[in-house]
């Protein structure tokens, strides 16, 4: 669930869950799932068992009768990534290659924040990782491994959607819930609003609907899963929720569509070398500022820089570019209702140290941009 509750929510007439993040495999003996509101103990892999439940579910329906809608959400891939015993080592030759972004250069860091910089050597960087010695590569090898049981696991619900004469006409939705870093601009993890934390895998399938093998170029977002599904059940989205139905662009079919979405990430004591942060990203570019922190704006061309390496926010020719992105973003935060900063008491431990032998007791220079060689007011008395 994400919390500490795992009860049953209502309008599922099936509920399976967990407290938290759940784990991988049963830390003891008497570890329990919430089972329609009973503890039963969780007795093996956990991809594996909530596959189990949902296959077991699904023998049971009787689709020519009523439809059925099915939310299988898994723990993986979660840290600390666990694979299953099977894929155990499946990867451990296959060698990654870090981004390029990854690297401590001088190139990297032009025109870039601070915190950027300076979150290399923290709880989110590759400096520094979790504050221990975790080596990356290794780090994504498992992170594959333990995805592979997810691999599995679509393959045995497609497999039962067969035998059960279904397949062509259920819509399946495979997607991921946030992007994930293993290097990239120095970091891991997600919460920043770099390409690499913010885009989510997305597929989608239902013969009856819609061929195959179209890419979406236009931006969707998560907020469109639910007004997508509900259409596709033939029921109108209520006028309260966000979001818009992407049918037609599965279809290929002309459709009105945003030509950019708001990101946003409020800072938490918990981690706090992330800002505050706010985006606009668009088809072509993404405009990108901090609260409360004086550090640099940036911009992005994404289709001659798909991996954000030049900052153009300070570039001239790019400047009314800038400008008009950032009025978007006010616009539209104000017409949201985000004007307003949240406060939230912190939760758990303080991930704030650094490793003194990789630089812990000093910062990044000062951005450029902000550096005078003379004093700029001469009126004052």
């Amino acid at each position: 669930m994400g919390g500490e509750d795992d009860q049953p929510q209502p309008g599922f007439d099936r509920w399976v869950s967990f407290r938290g993040q759940g784990e991988y495999l049963p830390p003891t003996p008497n570890y329990t799932l919430n089972v329609d509101g009973r503890r039963e103990k969780q007795k093996g892999y956990i991809t594996d068992e909530l596959t189990d439940y949902a296959v077991e579910w699904m023998k049971q329906q009787k689709p020519a009768e009523k439809p059925f809608f099915i939310y299988l959400s898994h723990k993986a891939v979660h840290a600390n990534f666990t694979p299953a015993a099977r894929h155990e080592g499946k990867f451990a030759n296959k060698k990654f290659v870090r981004p390029a972004t990854a690297a401590n250069t001088a190139d990297n860091y032009a025109l870039k924040p601070r915190w950027l910089r300076d979150q290399r050597n923290s709880w989110h960087g590759v400096d520094f990782p979790y504050h221990s010695d975790l080596n990356v590569d290794q780090y994504y090898q498992r992170y594959c491994e333990t995805l592979c049981a997810v691999d599995d696991s679509v393959g045995r619900i497609v497999a039962e959607l067969k035998k059960m004469g279904v397949y062509e006409d259920t819509l399946i939705l495979y997607m991921g819930d946030n992007g994930f870093m293993f290097g990239e601009h120095g970091l891991i993890d997600k919460r920043v609003a770099y390409d690499a934390s913010i885009r989510i895998p997305m597929l989608m399938q239902c013969p009856s609907l819609f061929s195959g093998g179209r890419t979406v170029e236009q931006a969707v977002a998560n907020i469109d899963v639910g007004p997508t599904i509900m259409t596709a059940m033939g029921l109108t989205p209520p006028p309260h929720m966000d979001g818009l139905n992407f049918l037609p662009l599965a279809r290929g079919t002309s459709t009105a569509w945003r030509d950019n979405f708001l990101y946003a990430y409020y800072w938490e004591k918990n981690f706090p070398q992330s800002p505050t942060v706010f985006a606009l990203r668009g088809e072509r570019y993404k405009y990108i500022t901090y609260y409360g922190l004086w550090d640099l704006d940036e911009l992005y061309d994404l289709q001659a820089d798909p991996g954000e390496t030049k900052n153009l926010f300070y570039d001239p020719a790019h400047r009314k570019t800038a400008q008009a992105m950032e009025a978007k973003l006010y616009a539209r935060m104000e017409e949201l209702g985000g004007m307003a900063i949240p406060l939230n008491a912190p939760k758990g431990g303080i991930n704030d140290k650094r490793l003194r032998d990789r630089g812990g007791q000093t910062g990044a220079d000062f951005p450029a941009p902000f550096v005078v060689e003379k004093p700029l007011n001469q009126n004052a008395k």
